[in-house]
């Protein structure tokens, strides 16, 4: 590992003034972090460890959104009375991810911020033009079985790994930074990028901000909500494919429909075409397999992960079916 310096901000804007300068890496749980620097993939000059920050509370704010701090920890908003309540969808994808111990050290702008774990990444003998742009993709012509089937290009295609991401970008959840220039707002959906020609780059952040929390707007979901992951084995592991649904069901009738998948693309993937065929539709199995051929087009296989573009359409309507509450 290369040397670094490390030091704890005692304030958000000692925070902010820290990570403009180059070279520097905010530091929380470090779940993710610490693993790419033993490894070689990232090399810090400096750490900056934020938690003794006053970000980690989980809150209806003065708009009636749910609020919760960028250091509410992975393990605390999973329980957390209000997220159960208001969210649960959230919840589900929190405790589908990981184990509990690392649940228990993960932060919400952790898990926003975690990088893919395609090997070839993770392997610095190995082209990666994620790691090292203009290198190549080695898991193009390599062992692609956990990577994209979305938004693909020949720089990259990695999947991105959290569970709880796809839960907030079904849920419309907005992301709020903090930089010297003030305070922006960034839609959640717009957060993580697709790889097009710069794969190195994984979200949109700009230099020097610092993600302070995350809101999600009050919605009707908290009654028909289910996360469905599907993986190798049933605890820490990471998703072959992943499917958000969220319904508002009255009368049958489905008034209004989110979903999105993760294991299939660089970012969250929002299905919104499938969204809006299924609302005005009857909430039954017949409307989320149509739904699920929907959401399904434009996907696209390698030679190890084929079977994706049959697990996505059966996980759509399974997720659904659970949602819905007819399994």
């Amino acid at each position: 590992m290369k040397p670094f310096q490390y030091t704890r901000a005692v304030t958000q804007q000692s925070a902010v003034e820290a990570i403009a300068k180059p070279g520097t890496k905010i530091i929380a749980g470090g779940t993710n972090l610490v693993d790419l620097m033993k490894r070689g993939v990232a090399t810090p000059d400096k750490l900056v460890d934020i938690n003794n920050l006053p970000l980690k509370s989980i809150s209806i704010n003065k708009l009636g959104h749910l609020h919760i701090g960028a250091l509410a920890l992975n393990s605390t908003v999973s329980e957390s009375a209000l997220v159960l309540e208001q969210q649960p969808l959230l919840a589900m994808a929190l405790k589908a991810g990981a184990s509990p111990q690392l649940r228990n050290m993960a932060t919400v702008g952790g898990n926003m911020m975690q990088r893919t774990r395609c090997a070839y990444f993770y392997d610095t003998t190995m082209p990666c033009n994620k790691r090292m742009p203009g290198s190549g993709c080695g898991a193009i012509g390599g062992y692609n079985r956990m990577h994209a089937i979305f938004g693909t290009t020949d720089k990259c295609i990695a999947v991105h790994p959290s569970d709880m991401c796809v839960a907030l970008a079904a849920l419309d959840a907005h992301v709020i930074v903090s930089s010297r220039k003030g305070e922006r707002v960034i839609p959640f959906t717009d957060f993580h990028r697709l790889p097009g020609d710069n794969p190195e780059k994984d979200n949109t952040l700009a230099d020097g901000e610092l993600i302070t929390g995350v809101t999600i707007s009050h919605n009707n979901f908290a009654k028909n909500s289910y996360y469905l992951k599907i993986r190798d084995r049933q605890s820490y592991a990471f998703a072959l494919v992943s499917v958000a649904a969220a319904l508002e069901i009255d009368g049958g009738t489905i008034k209004a429909a989110r979903l999105a998948m993760g294991g299939v693309a660089h970012k969250p993937w929002r299905l919104y075409d499938a969204e809006k065929a299924l609302v005005g539709k009857p909430a039954n199995e017949d409307s989320f397999k149509l739904a699920a051929q929907i959401a399904m087009q434009g996907a696209k296989a390698y030679e190890n992960n084929q079977f994706k573009l049959k697990l996505g359409p059966a996980a759509i309507t399974e997720a659904l079916k659970h949602a819905a509450g007819i399994v």
